[in-house]
């Protein structure tokens, strides 16, 4: 069997950077037509912004804030385009002079469910999917009780991102299958700095399958009548990867050259990190920013501050096969500190004809 199924990761998963022009702003080079589209001005301290073409342009999510979607006609994006997609003056998104970074993912196969019909999962969704890279967004109107909800993808779910849309003050809740031992019983908040919780009420301590996953009754999660949304990967060999490892320490804001390897079976084109057994940030990084390693600037997804800039620690060296701590930082790599992540290639460690990548 083929090492991977995805030769070329950028088909569905790409980085694109861009200048901001304070006006109408044609966004090309991503490579496709992006489903759910991640936007943070790296100059300034406007916060993160979130699209996704199942909830439909203009309506916006601000993963660092637990505020629900607002509908902003001429100042976010204004249009998913074949080949990127369309800001408005808005300075989150497009201030002028700013440099931009946004995260694109593509699903595009449209999906729906009638529970009722199809027997699969007890509450009615629908959304866009893409069985070949394991990503599905789906949405649908919460119940207040306990159900499970289709989501397309036909594999076990590895991790899910669940939002609120319509209440003010909903975190946005978090699955992450190598978050602990009982996965099913706990969450983590995108937007928050918190260890891991642990709550029935949000995912029914039931674990997801190859065609549903379950939620409780948390409105966080499936408020009664409320609209929810949830970005929900399915783990695909080479192209990503969501697991968990161990720091081995080093003194915080010192380089280490030992720091804890990590192997994803790819070279990473983006990562994110949180420490799930105490208080820390979810920090990013891509290939796009930092060409070369090791990658310095990083951005956290629970706040709106500007670019980390380029230092001697909180280095990262993304790898043919994986990625490389290169400090003893608490967010990163603390001694015995526990760490989830999620992953997607930039190129597959092999490729589906033998082909070895190489080191950047």
């Amino acid at each position: 069997m083929a090492y991977t199924t995805i030769d070329l990761p950028t088909d569905y998963f790409n980085t694109k950077l861009y200048t901001g022009t304070g006006s109408s702003n044609s966004i090309t080079g991503v490579g496709f037509q992006p489903d759910w589209v991640w936007i943070k001005n790296r100059d300034t301290t406007n916060t993160h912004e979130a699209f996704d073409s199942v909830r439909g342009a203009t309506k916006t999510l601000y993963p660092d804030r637990a505020d629900a979607e607002y509908v902003n006609t001429s100042g976010s994006l204004t249009s998913f385009n074949s080949d990127g997609f369309t800001v408005g003056g808005g300075d989150g998104a497009n201030k002028s002079g700013s440099g931009i970074v946004s995260w694109n993912w593509k699903a595009g196969t449209s999906f729906t469910n009638d529970a009722s019909a199809t027997g699969v999962g007890s509450i009615d969704s629908a959304g866009s999917i893409s069985t070949d890279a394991g990503f599905a967004i789906i949405s649908w109107t919460g119940s207040g009780s306990a159900a499970t909800i289709a989501h397309g993808l036909g594999s076990k779910l590895s991790m899910y991102i669940v939002k609120n849309r319509t209440d003010n003050g909903e975190d946005w809740i978090v699955y992450h299958g190598a978050n602990t031992s009982a996965p099913e019983t706990d969450y983590i908040m995108l937007n928050q700095t918190n260890a891991t919780g642990d709550s029935s009420g949000v995912w029914n301590d039931t674990a997801p399958t190859s065609s549903v996953f379950s939620v409780g009754t948390a409105n966080s999660t499936n408020g009664s009548s409320k609209n929810m949304i949830a970005y929900c990967f399915a783990e695909k060999k080479g192209y990503s990867k969501f697991g968990s490892y161990t720091g081995n320490g080093g003194s915080s804001g010192v380089s280490n050259a030992d720091g804890t390897f990590v192997f994803t079976g790819f070279s990473p084109a983006w990562v994110m990190i949180k420490r799930s057994d105490s208080a820390q940030q979810w920090g990013i990084v891509d290939s796009k920013r930092d060409v070369d390693n090791p990658a310095q600037h990083h951005l956290f997804a629970e706040s709106n501050q500007a670019e980390g800039g380029a230092s001697s620690y909180n280095n990262f060296d993304l790898l043919s096969n994986g990625f490389k701590l290169r400090s003893g930082d608490q967010w990163t790599n603390a001694s015995g500190g526990t760490y989830i992540y999620m992953a997607f290639a930039e190129s597959p460690f092999v490729t589906s004809t033998g082909i070895p990548t190489t080191a950047r």
